[in-house]
């Protein structure tokens, strides 16, 4: 089976480093915020001072920020995106037929829960709510196609 949009799997080990110390660094920013950001430098923002309102707005400025959460963010987006799109070590019809199934039943997943967080949660909660959710169609995804794979092992034996 021929897929180009596959990475090899040598990187599927970085990809989980990655996303699970990411994982982890971000429940424990979240349940023990920090008081000071330990990593502030200067950055690019395309937009700042929202806050102020749409007339103080200042656009392509540079500020100093401090980008310990965002790179958090990046881990878990990258290590999840490397993990669920590098390829087995046998990568046949089956490994992709499981893969895209996956895929779309993670979507349609993520999309349900969505919906029922909708519906039961608001005001500035419902931010915390979208926030996950940037990362809950890779995992998932992940844990979908892992479960099928462990499963299908299982099956075999």
């Amino acid at each position: 089976m021929h897929t180009n949009y596959l990475l090899p799997n040598k990187y599927k080990v970085f990809g989980w480093i990655l996303f699970v110390s990411g994982i982890v660094s971000g429940v424990l920013t979240y349940l023990i915020p920090l008081e000071t950001e330990p990593l502030k430098v200067k950055v690019l923002s395309l937009f700042d001072n929202f806050s102020g309102g749409p007339n103080e707005m200042e656009y392509f400025k540079i500020i100093e920020n401090g980008i310990a959460f965002e790179l958090i963010l990046l881990a878990i987006i990258f290590g999840g995106l490397i993990i669920g799109f590098s390829k087995e070590k046998v990568e046949d019809e089956f490994t992709y037929k499981l893969r895209n199934d996956s895929l779309v039943w993670a979507i349609i997943f993520n999309y349900l829960v969505l919906a029922a967080l909708v519906i039961f949660i608001y005001k500035y909660t419902f931010m915390h709510v979208l926030v996950f959710n940037m990362f809950t169609p890779l995992l998932f995804f992940i844990v979908r196609f892992n479960f099928l794979k462990l499963k299908n092992r299982s099956h075999e034996e």
